[in-house]
């Protein structure tokens, strides 16, 4: 049974968000405020969680962020601003996912869904590799854990797909319509700068001059790659 966390001080739409998860047999535990949210994740082991942006005391955008110090479990954020910087802060902290409101209960399903099928495929597709290590850099595929020189690097769940794909496909050129579709899904509703925002990030915990990167390499006007 997956288990989600849902995270909203409007008590209807949280009510309404957790009898229609549990009707497709989801575990559910709802938290009103930052601080009970943040309680709650550190408490429990959760597949994905659903977060609104504003909320009472801490903000959403401040949950995610501490989350993301302790756990790479998926993150929607539920916005009533649909308005691109909003979605894109979102992405910086460290969610995966965006729904704006108001949404249909449909949608948010869907969305839970499709991120629970892409953490299953990647699971999956990395049980016959256990370890990948080159220049420095270790992916341990069992944890999905990634070091740098022997210290672990703390990276979000996309940021750990972003890096397992471009390891995994040396010299490759993902283009950035390719890695979106590929991470995010084709059904994701961002677009390439989404792609640009993690890139970004990744090389800021990998890469000792993310300016002049060693691992994640751009070539331009076609995309990313890793190079070997």
């Amino acid at each position: 049974m997956k288990r989600v966390l849902v995270v909203d001080d409007e008590k209807s739409i949280v009510k309404g968000i957790k009898f229609s998860l549990e009707q497709d047999d989801m575990e559910v535990d709802v938290a009103y405020d930052g601080e009970e949210a943040l309680e709650k994740a550190k408490e429990g082991s959760y597949d994905v969680i659903l977060l609104d942006i504003m909320l009472p005391g801490k903000s959403g955008l401040e949950v995610c962020q501490t989350v993301r110090e302790f756990s790479d479990v998926p993150i929607i954020m539920l916005t009533a601003k649909g308005e691109d910087m909003d979605k894109i802060l979102g992405l910086e902290y460290g969610a995966d996912d965006y729904i704006t409101k108001p949404f249909n209960i449909l949608e948010v399903k869907a969305r839970i869904k499709a991120i629970l099928r892409r953490n299953n495929k990647n699971n999956e597709s990395q049980e016959d590799v256990k370890t990948i290590e080159t220049k420095g850099l270790k992916i341990d595929c069992d944890s999905r854990r990634v070091y740098i020189e022997g210290k672990e690097v703390n990276l979000t769940a996309k940021e750990y797909e972003l890096v397992y794909l471009l390891v995994s496909n040396p010299n490759k050129v993902y283009s950035r319509e390719q890695l979106l579709k590929t991470i995010w899904g084709s059904s994701y509703p961002g677009d390439a700068r989404t792609v640009d925002v993690h890139v970004r990030r990744l090389r800021e915990k990998i890469e000792k001059t993310p300016a002049d990167p060693e691992y994640i390499h751009t070539k331009w006007g076609v995309g990313y790659y890793f190079h070997d």
